[in-house]
């Protein structure tokens, strides 16, 4: 499999052009990969165009290429969407690492009642700009042809707001709906929503319920916040076909 990087522009390159990549990228190849002119690479623009080029000439400040071929992927649907309440520690981090690898097409930052980290002030903005970096490098390790979106933060009010247009699915040890029993054929994107360490306040799932939120279980132990929502995407591709 060809090495994989982001242009960070949308690119509208064909067959024959030459795209350019400088800045971190170019060092990246040049440096970290040792990518050498004739090498055959892949690029995107983490908004479907994906493209397949050969290295002409590469240095750690400037990487040329040659276009040979070029895929318009359509963007997924329904799309998955994965609302992670905020966590201590690096676990939401790493469950926006791990759910972008695993194929979500959106991830929303959640201020849960529960949430010991709090996004106040100039947190918002840096929080969100970290989630969106390491969505970033997870889809290009990944190979994927569309980097999902960061949303700012969200709190449980507006979340409520989403279950009239989407399908909304939470995620609870108490749930009485298994997950892989999901109804996922009328279309609607699927929002997964994952609560913090200490779980989804009672009066937060009670909201959601009354708002036509699906309570839906993963099996019978309790996973970590980190870890529920990549498990709940695998099933849901499948669910969906994709995988």
């Amino acid at each position: 499999m060809a090495l994989h990087f982001v242009v960070d522009e949308a690119t509208d390159a064909r067959v024959g052009d030459r795209v350019m990549l400088t800045g971190a990228e170019a060092h990246h190849a040049a440096t970290v990969r040792r990518v050498r002119a004739g090498e055959t690479i892949t690029l995107g623009d983490g908004r479907g165009a994906w493209l397949t080029a050969v290295c002409e000439d590469v240095t750690p400040q400037q990487v040329a290429v040659r276009v040979t071929a070029r895929e318009d992927v359509p963007a997924a649907s329904p799309r998955v969407v994965l609302v992670q309440a905020l966590a201590k520690g690096d676990r939401d981090e790493l469950a926006v690492q791990a759910a972008t690898e695993l194929g979500v097409d959106e991830i929303v930052p959640w201020q849960a009642a529960r949430s010991i980290s709090r996004w106040e002030g100039a947190k918002q903005a840096k929080g969100r700009t970290r989630w969106q970096s390491i969505a970033r490098e997870a889809a290009k390790q990944a190979h994927r042809a569309w980097i999902p979106e960061v949303a700012e933060v969200i709190t449980t009010r507006a979340l409520i707001g989403r279950a009239a247009a989407s399908r909304l699915v939470v995620l609870d040890p108490a749930g009485t709906v298994p997950l892989s029993g999901l109804d996922v054929g009328d279309g609607r994107d699927i929002v997964l929503v994952v609560g913090p360490e200490g779980g989804i306040a009672a009066e937060e799932l009670s909201a959601f319920a009354e708002a036509g939120a699906v309570i839906a279980a993963l099996g019978s132990t309790v996973l970590r916040t980190s870890t529920a929502g990549p498990a709940a995407l695998a099933v849901v591709s499948t669910r969906l076909g994709r995988w």
